[in-house]
């Protein structure tokens, strides 16, 4: 299959998308990035990578980044974590406080808002520097020591995460936080603020699609079993409350962030990322949705 023609196929045919959506405005920093880029990428398991447009730029990959940090905190717990959060889709906005004030502080998944500021929690309390030791697992998953934070990014949402805020203490109220609200929120805002290219998240995606272990570096960082739950949480919860029309449309595991950044895997086959800032009301990339929708339509490749 000509891999890279389908590519540049996906590119013309969404071309008509690019005007439409809106890029994250509630976060500053993202409200100055500009709605017109779009990226591609396609790495497969056997070693062959794809990509056109934008996908060498690197963005804040935002809720992306929430899958590293759930793996990470699975790699060191095991399934004792989803005794803090659960595993069912929203149903409701990712930063909703009702739903979780009336589950008693138990959040949905560890995908939405609540569930991920649960997960940092978890990891406050594993490791000894837990910012330092999350970038270095990022960097190794990616073989890229030059990934880092983004200090502005981070500071803007610190300035205007309200909900944010609201929630953790929500969850504090609970007793679902064991660390300072201040410390849990810090490292949240340090988390969604990674920035990737398309093309360094395809290929860290890979160990995603790979039963967990590393390809570049044969390293197992889950069980098989823990990637195929993994998987399965990105396949129900990876798109906030539409999780739903992804699955039906697309028919891969995958997540995407505020950042206007999507990725998705096929186990055993490849890692596929998009980038186009501009979201839908769902907080969801436009163009980066349909560019999925049609990837699984020309190539036939998908979970069904």
């Amino acid at each position: 299959m000509n891999f890279q023609q389908v590519l540049e196929e996906i590119v013309a045919e969404t071309a008509s998308l690019e005007k439409e959506g809106n890029v994250a405005n509630y976060i500053p920093e993202l409200a100055k990035v500009s709605p017109d880029h779009f990226g591609i990428s396609l790495h497969l398991l056997n070693g062959k990578h794809y990509r056109t447009g934008d996908s060498e730029m690197r963005f804040s990959i935002q809720s992306i980044a929430k899958v590293f940090s759930l793996s990470m905190a699975i790699g060191l717990l095991g399934e004792s974590i989803f005794q803090r959060v659960d595993v069912e889709p929203s149903g409701t906005a990712f930063n909703s406080l009702l739903q979780l004030d009336y589950e008693e502080g138990i959040p949905r998944n560890p995908f939405i808002n609540a569930g991920a500021l649960v997960v940092v929690d978890i990891l406050l309390s594993e490791l000894k520097d837990p910012q330092k030791e999350l970038l270095q697992y990022v960097r190794k998953l990616a073989g890229n020591q030059e990934i880092n934070f983004n200090d502005y990014v981070a500071a803007s949402e610190k300035v205007e995460g309200y909900r944010n805020i609201a929630m953790a203490n929500l969850l504090k109220s609970h007793g679902n936080l064991h660390n300072k609200v201040e410390d849990v929120l810090d490292f949240y805002f340090r988390l969604c603020s990674i920035e990737m290219s398309c093309s360094e998240l395809s290929k860290t995606f890979l160990v995603y699609a790979h039963h967990g272990r590393i390809p570049h570096t044969r390293e197992k960082i889950l069980t098989k079993s823990q990637a195929k739950r993994l998987n399965a949480l990105m396949q129900t919860c990876g798109f906030y409350d539409e999780a739903g029309e992804f699955s039906y449309k697309v028919g891969l595991p995958g997540k995407s962030g505020v950042g206007g950044g999507i990725v998705a895997v096929l186990p055993e086959k490849f890692s596929l990322s998009v980038w186009s800032p501009a979201l839908n009301k769902k907080g969801n990339s436009v163009r980066g949705m349909k560019a999925l929708e049609l990837f699984t339509t020309k190539t036939g490749l998908s979970v069904f």
